[in-house]
């Protein structure tokens, strides 16, 4: 006795939306136009910058004492407050580049700091070698002349680049 009921109850509600969808493309014709009109999206980066992590080393070279992510920014913290625990900084990048796209970037990363002149930031470039649509990270250290050239880390800059072409950039606030 309850099976009539409930087709009947479907049936009402099938009829609704369909009165519902036919009166909003006759009330918003606009609507049906524009996804029939579409213009395409525009092509995709060769490759992206995804996320920069700058860390503190201490004088072993680490950036962490234990792998989980809370030691490590407790870590980072200590060795923010403590300067003459630091032996430099490590920048570690994630990009990404697009399926089948593979190709040999630069990585450049540029920082300005306390210590630096705020015309000539300090610039570190690697080579960066893609494997065609998966995201990878890439660690920048930054030691020696370069470390204290550099001073406490105000702000930065990281691109990418295919030969003299600007691909992708991610930069900190200050930039």
């Amino acid at each position: 006795m309850n099976a009539p009921i409930v087709s009947t109850s479907v049936t009402r509600l099938r009829s609704l939306l369909l009165l519902v969808a036919g009166l909003l493309a006759v009330t918003w014709p606009g609507v049906a136009l524009a996804a029939k009109n579409k213009e395409p999206s525009p092509p995709k980066p060769a490759a992206r910058v995804l996320k920069v992590l700058p860390h503190f080393l201490d004088i072993e070279g680490r950036h962490t004492i234990n792998p989980s992510l809370f030691d490590r920014d407790a870590y980072q913290v200590e060795l923010r407050r403590n300067p003459a625990l630091r032996s430099g900084m490590r920048f570690d990048v994630l990009w990404k580049t697009s399926p089948g796209k593979a190709a040999a970037l630069t990585l450049k990363i540029e920082m300005r700091g306390s210590m630096a002149p705020e015309q000539t930031p300090v610039v570190i470039t690697t080579r960066a070698f893609s494997r065609g649509g998966f995201s990878q990270w890439t660690r920048v250290p930054v030691l020696g002349k370069d470390y204290e050239t550099l001073g406490d880390l105000l702000s930065w800059r990281v691109s990418l680049w295919k030969d003299d072409e600007l691909v992708s950039e991610q930069k900190s606030f200050l930039w």
